[in-house]
């Protein structure tokens, strides 16, 4: 009868354990050496090694050679509770004997001694399903257990297990397995077993994984079942998936805004039986690694997955700014969650590649936050420029009557209003300033592009929005207008008045200081102020029969 890989090749001493040598090496000591504990906790994800450790460690106690702290699998002891044939070994599960009735005969059975070996063990599998009342009752045999008497439990989820349990147990916490141990580890069993598994098929199995190597091998054997080579290509046929090629093309088709060729990707994957998700989730995982190289592109190379070559990986990442893969990444995993509960999830990720494609689709903030980052590397790059008439002045233009502010450092002409100056700006000796000027348009885009990166990306969005914030200058002071009393809390800082005064002073030529007020600005307060029906009125004045009482 065939067995399962995960099955025949699972570890039968300490020393074949794969990637958990700080939990073996001590395991071994502690057999080795006589210093054995009566309770032991083993957690960590699924296909670690948790429960494979805990049937080595209940040979090892019993074996009657040990062979440095690893048991022999010679001995009588060793086959018996191998083959199950010594009851004085036994392996519980949780989930199905979750019950306080279960625990107490276990409790009660447990005060016996061992009628064959050395230790009677209890192996203890997914022991967070307990009751709370079968934990009551567990904890009182481990708090004064016999001397013959050994508890192993084991669980992945550490949390639901209560502190008074762990307080009485040696816990050892089974990491993830590392890709390259586990593609080691499958090419060692398929030339055992006489599978043609290539280099990069272990590797694309191993990152498939998650860091279970019981995962792996099931995967290697579902993919060698066809007998034919295990290619990266076999991979990917025999469980689905689109591939990183394909990957990589709705990827550039994503970052070059192409929605139609995306959809074409994701509809040629779909005639061919890939599924949907599958698709989703790679382009998540290709997201998650670009995102880590842009934003950590020297520590955060050993976080990445892998699986793509260098060249394809430098050019998505340069073509993408780090708020746009955010964004990607935040609509993949929203896109994924509820991808379960569609009624046709083909629709569901064709809509979710339309906004990935098109930012103004998606209402998000996070959106909202990738179409001002792409509009700001536009301008940067040159890209979007401002009209002739709204910068300096066309190339053999006049220059304007006004300069702001002047270059012999004569104060500015006299203003034909006779605005008050505005709030907190005095000339010297207390007099009023000369009357404000309104900064130049060319002045404020620029000043508000120097900002960027250095004031927060609120504070930046407040300055950059003119309906919201006005510059006004006059006599070396930087007013800012602002809409609410809540838009000058947020400006009225140092962190935001400081580097603009420094953009300000660089552009201007001299010290500026900056403060902050609520209101309008003289100019547009006079003109909101004006009444059209005086105008009016002044127009009737030009016909006499027109009497104005």
């Amino acid at each position: 009868m065939y067995q399962a890989l995960y099955r025949k090749w699972r570890p039968r001493t300490f020393d074949d354990v794969v990637g958990q040598s700080h939990i073996t090496d001590t395991l071994k000591t502690q057999t080795a050496g006589g210093r054995l504990s009566h309770a032991y906790l083993f957690t960590g994800t699924r296909g670690t090694g948790k429960t494979t450790c805990a049937k080595i460690l209940a040979r090892a106690v019993n074996c009657e050679h040990p062979v440095n702290g690893n048991p022999c699998n010679q001995c009588p002891a060793c086959l018996g509770i191998e083959n199950g044939s010594i009851l004085d070994v036994l392996e519980l599960d949780a989930a199905s004997n979750n019950g306080v009735d279960q625990v107490r005969a276990l409790r009660d059975e447990a005060v016996y001694s061992p009628a064959a070996v050395r230790r009677r063990v209890y192996i203890v599998d997914e022991v967070h399903m307990l009751s709370t009342a079968a934990f009551n009752a567990l904890l009182k045999i481990l708090e004064e257990p016999p001397a013959h008497l050994m508890f192993i439990l084991a669980t992945t989820e550490l949390h639901k297990v209560p502190a008074t349990i762990l307080s009485r147990c040696q816990r050892f916490s089974f990491k993830r397995i590392l890709p390259g141990d586990i593609s080691a580890r499958l090419s060692y069993v398929s030339e055992q077993e006489g599978i043609d598994l290539t280099r990069d098929g272990a590797a694309l199995l191993a990152r498939l994984a998650d860091g279970a190597m019981r995962d792996a091998l099931s995967l290697l054997d579902q993919c060698a079942v066809s007998g034919g080579r295990v290619d990266q290509q076999a991979v990917l046929d025999a469980l689905g998936l689109a591939g990183n090629l394909k990957t990589a093309h709705i990827m550039n088709a994503i970052r070059r805004h192409d929605a139609p060729g995306a959809l074409a990707v994701l509809s040629e994957l779909y005639a061919a039986g890939k599924d949907v998700s599958a698709v989703l989730d790679e382009l998540a995982s290709l997201a998650r690694d670009l995102l880590i190289r842009k934003t950590a592109p020297q520590g955060g190379i050993s976080l990445l997955g892998g699986g793509y070559d260098e060249g394809t990986m430098r050019t998505l990442a340069e073509g993408f700014p780090a708020e746009r893969l955010l964004h990607i990444l935040t609509l993949l995993q929203a896109a994924l969650s509820n991808l379960s509960r569609s009624s046709n999830r083909r629709t569901d990720a064709e809509l979710c590649l339309l906004r990935l494609c098109d930012e103004s689709l998606d209402g998000s903030l996070t959106a909202l936050a990738s179409r001002v980052a792409q509009l700001e590397q536009a301008v940067a790059n040159g890209a979007v420029c401002a009209p002739p008439d709204l910068g300096r002045p066309a190339e053999g233009a006049a220059p304007p009557a006004e300069e702001f502010p002047p270059r012999d450092g004569a104060p500015p002409p006299p203003s034909d209003r006779d605005a008050p100056p505005p709030e907190g700006i005095m000339g010297s000796g207390g007099a009023p300033a000369l009357a404000a000027q309104a900064v130049p348009a060319g002045f404020w885009p620029e000043l508000a592009a120097a900002l960027r990166g250095r004031i927060p990306m609120m504070e930046y969005a407040l300055i950059s929005n003119s309906d919201l914030v006005t510059g006004v200058a006059a006599d070396g002071v930087l007013t800012l207008y602002a809409d609410s009393g809540s838009t000058r809390s947020v400006l009225d800082k140092p962190s935001v008045l400081q580097p603009l005064g420094e953009a300000a002073a660089a552009r201007l030529g001299g010290p500026v200081r900056v403060s902050v007020t609520v209101g309008k600005p003289p100019a547009q307060a006079e003109e909101k102020a004006h009444d059209k029906l005086d105008d009016l009125l002044a127009f009737g004045k030009q016909f006499g029969n027109i009497t104005i009482k």
